[in-house]
Protein backbone atom coordinates (compact mmCIF):
# COMPACT_ATOMS: atom_id res chain seq x y z
CA UNK A 1 0.00 0.00 0.00
CA UNK A 2 0.98 3.24 -0.68
CA UNK A 3 2.48 2.95 -4.15
CA UNK A 4 2.24 6.54 -5.37
CA UNK A 5 2.22 5.08 -9.11
CA UNK A 6 -0.89 3.96 -8.22
CA UNK A 7 -2.39 6.61 -6.58
CA UNK A 8 -1.56 8.80 -10.02
CA UNK A 9 -3.23 6.00 -12.01
CA UNK A 10 -6.48 6.26 -9.93
CA UNK A 11 -5.98 9.92 -10.58
CA UNK A 12 -6.06 9.43 -14.13
CA UNK A 13 -8.99 7.32 -13.93
CA UNK A 14 -10.99 10.02 -12.04
CA UNK A 15 -10.32 12.66 -15.12
CA UNK A 16 -12.91 10.12 -17.27
CA UNK A 17 -15.94 11.77 -18.36
CA UNK A 18 -17.53 8.82 -19.47
CA UNK A 19 -16.98 5.27 -18.21
CA UNK A 20 -15.17 2.52 -20.10
CA UNK A 21 -17.40 -0.29 -21.73
CA UNK A 22 -18.58 -2.69 -19.01
CA UNK A 23 -19.26 -5.62 -20.90
CA UNK A 24 -16.47 -8.25 -22.49
CA UNK A 25 -17.53 -7.78 -25.64
CA UNK A 26 -17.40 -4.03 -25.58
CA UNK A 27 -13.98 -4.14 -24.03
CA UNK A 28 -12.53 -6.65 -26.48
CA UNK A 29 -14.34 -4.13 -29.82
CA UNK A 30 -12.53 -1.26 -27.93
CA UNK A 31 -9.09 -2.61 -28.27
CA UNK A 32 -9.80 -4.32 -31.73
CA UNK A 33 -10.67 -0.54 -33.25
CA UNK A 34 -6.97 0.82 -30.69
CA UNK A 35 -5.15 -2.10 -32.07
CA UNK A 36 -6.64 -2.91 -35.46
CA UNK A 37 -6.34 -6.79 -35.55
CA UNK A 38 -7.46 -9.84 -33.31
CA UNK A 39 -3.52 -10.98 -33.36
CA UNK A 40 -2.68 -7.43 -31.79
CA UNK A 41 -5.12 -7.39 -29.55
CA UNK A 42 -4.08 -11.02 -28.27
CA UNK A 43 -0.51 -10.24 -27.93
CA UNK A 44 -1.33 -7.55 -26.14
CA UNK A 45 -3.64 -9.36 -23.46
CA UNK A 46 -1.46 -12.50 -23.73
CA UNK A 47 -4.20 -15.02 -25.07
CA UNK A 48 -4.80 -17.03 -28.32
CA UNK A 49 -6.47 -14.73 -31.29
CA UNK A 50 -9.31 -17.61 -31.16
CA UNK A 51 -9.64 -16.53 -27.55
CA UNK A 52 -10.03 -12.72 -28.97
CA UNK A 53 -12.19 -14.04 -31.56
CA UNK A 54 -14.59 -15.75 -28.94
CA UNK A 55 -14.74 -12.96 -27.04
CA UNK A 56 -15.84 -10.77 -29.29
CA UNK A 57 -18.59 -12.96 -30.70
CA UNK A 58 -19.70 -13.84 -26.95
CA UNK A 59 -19.11 -17.37 -27.82
CA UNK A 60 -16.86 -17.08 -24.74
CA UNK A 61 -18.25 -14.58 -22.01
CA UNK A 62 -16.01 -15.29 -18.79
CA UNK A 63 -12.25 -15.14 -19.19
CA UNK A 64 -10.73 -16.33 -15.26
CA UNK A 65 -9.30 -13.30 -13.81
CA UNK A 66 -5.99 -13.04 -14.32
CA UNK A 67 -7.26 -12.14 -18.30
CA UNK A 68 -10.18 -10.25 -17.09
CA UNK A 69 -7.48 -7.96 -14.98
CA UNK A 70 -5.22 -7.64 -18.42
CA UNK A 71 -8.51 -6.61 -20.11
CA UNK A 72 -9.28 -3.94 -17.89
CA UNK A 73 -5.87 -2.48 -17.64
CA UNK A 74 -5.49 -2.54 -21.74
CA UNK A 75 -8.95 -0.89 -22.02
CA UNK A 76 -8.26 1.90 -19.37
CA UNK A 77 -4.83 2.59 -20.38
CA UNK A 78 -6.03 3.69 -23.71
CA UNK A 79 -9.27 5.47 -22.55
CA UNK A 80 -9.57 9.12 -23.19
CA UNK A 81 -6.33 9.67 -23.81
CA UNK A 82 -6.65 13.24 -24.84
CA UNK A 83 -8.74 13.87 -21.39
CA UNK A 84 -6.33 12.63 -19.21
CA UNK A 85 -3.57 14.40 -21.48
CA UNK A 86 -5.30 17.39 -20.63
CA UNK A 87 -6.02 17.49 -16.99
CA UNK A 88 -2.70 16.37 -16.29
CA UNK A 89 -0.87 19.86 -18.69
CA UNK A 90 -3.11 21.91 -16.89
CA UNK A 91 -1.84 20.36 -13.30
CA UNK A 92 1.76 20.87 -14.61
CA UNK A 93 1.32 24.34 -16.04
CA UNK A 94 -1.86 26.08 -13.76
CA UNK A 95 -3.46 23.93 -11.15
CA UNK A 96 -0.67 21.64 -9.36
CA UNK A 97 -2.36 18.86 -7.11
CA UNK A 98 -3.33 18.14 -4.17
CA UNK A 99 -1.79 14.93 -2.07
CA UNK A 100 -3.59 13.50 0.72
CA UNK A 101 -1.35 11.12 2.82
CA UNK A 102 -1.12 9.42 6.05
CA UNK A 103 2.76 8.45 6.49
CA UNK A 104 5.43 8.78 9.00
CA UNK A 105 7.34 11.86 9.06
CA UNK A 106 10.51 12.38 10.49
CA UNK A 107 13.13 14.95 10.78
CA UNK A 108 16.79 15.83 10.58
CA UNK A 109 16.51 19.46 12.47
CA UNK A 110 19.25 21.70 14.24
CA UNK A 111 20.06 20.22 18.06
CA UNK A 112 17.39 21.20 20.71
CA UNK A 113 14.62 20.10 18.30
CA UNK A 114 12.31 17.03 18.33
CA UNK A 115 13.47 14.31 15.33
CA UNK A 116 11.43 11.46 16.43
CA UNK A 117 9.41 10.66 13.62
CA UNK A 118 5.61 10.19 13.64
CA UNK A 119 2.60 9.33 11.78
CA UNK A 120 0.54 12.15 10.52
CA UNK A 121 -2.43 12.66 8.46
CA UNK A 122 -1.82 15.36 5.61
CA UNK A 123 -3.69 16.99 2.93
CA UNK A 124 -1.28 19.65 1.22
CA UNK A 125 -2.08 21.14 -2.30
CA UNK A 126 1.38 21.23 -4.28
CA UNK A 127 2.07 23.68 -6.71
CA UNK A 128 2.40 22.89 -10.47
CA UNK A 129 6.22 22.88 -10.43
CA UNK A 130 5.89 19.85 -8.17
CA UNK A 131 3.01 18.00 -10.39
CA UNK A 132 5.48 18.77 -13.43
CA UNK A 133 8.32 16.88 -12.10
CA UNK A 134 5.95 13.99 -11.06
CA UNK A 135 4.81 13.47 -14.36
CA UNK A 136 7.83 13.85 -15.82
CA UNK A 137 9.34 11.38 -13.89
CA UNK A 138 6.21 8.83 -14.00
CA UNK A 139 6.48 9.18 -18.00
CA UNK A 140 10.38 8.13 -18.06
CA UNK A 141 9.91 5.37 -15.82
CA UNK A 142 10.97 6.61 -12.62
CA UNK A 143 10.37 3.95 -9.28
CA UNK A 144 8.45 4.32 -6.14
CA UNK A 145 11.28 5.52 -4.65
CA UNK A 146 11.90 8.84 -6.97
CA UNK A 147 8.57 9.34 -7.09
CA UNK A 148 8.17 9.44 -3.31
CA UNK A 149 11.25 11.59 -3.20
CA UNK A 150 9.46 14.48 -5.14
CA UNK A 151 6.40 14.53 -3.09
CA UNK A 152 9.07 14.45 0.25
CA UNK A 153 10.47 17.67 -1.04
CA UNK A 154 6.63 19.29 -2.00
CA UNK A 155 5.68 18.38 1.31
CA UNK A 156 8.41 19.37 2.94
CA UNK A 157 8.47 22.71 1.10
CA UNK A 158 4.86 23.53 1.50
CA UNK A 159 3.76 22.36 4.51
CA UNK A 160 6.91 21.80 6.88
CA UNK A 161 8.23 24.91 5.99
CA UNK A 162 5.45 27.02 4.91
CA UNK A 163 7.04 28.14 1.26
CA UNK A 164 10.49 29.04 2.63
CA UNK A 165 9.09 31.02 5.74
CA UNK A 166 10.18 29.08 8.80
CA UNK A 167 12.33 25.65 9.28
CA UNK A 168 15.26 26.71 7.26
CA UNK A 169 17.25 23.54 8.15
CA UNK A 170 14.74 20.98 8.28
CA UNK A 171 15.01 17.95 6.08
CA UNK A 172 12.01 15.78 6.26
CA UNK A 173 11.57 12.07 5.67
CA UNK A 174 8.63 10.89 4.28
CA UNK A 175 8.31 7.03 5.26
CA UNK A 176 6.06 4.27 6.33
CA UNK A 177 2.84 5.29 4.27
CA UNK A 178 -0.16 3.67 4.73
CA UNK A 179 -2.11 5.41 1.91
CA UNK A 180 -1.23 8.14 -0.20
CA UNK A 181 -3.74 9.85 -3.29
CA UNK A 182 -3.17 12.46 -5.47
CA UNK A 183 -5.96 14.53 -7.10
CA UNK A 184 -5.66 16.66 -9.60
Amino acid sequence: MGDIDDALERADREAFTREPPKTLKGRINFLMGKLKTTKAVARELGVSQRSVERYRTGERKTPPKTITDRIDTAVRSRWQPVVRNRRRKEAATRTGITVETRARFGYTAPIGTTDDGRMRRLTVHLPPAYADRLFEAQQQGAGDPELRAIVAEGLQNIYFKDGGTRADHLDVEFTDIDYIDVSF
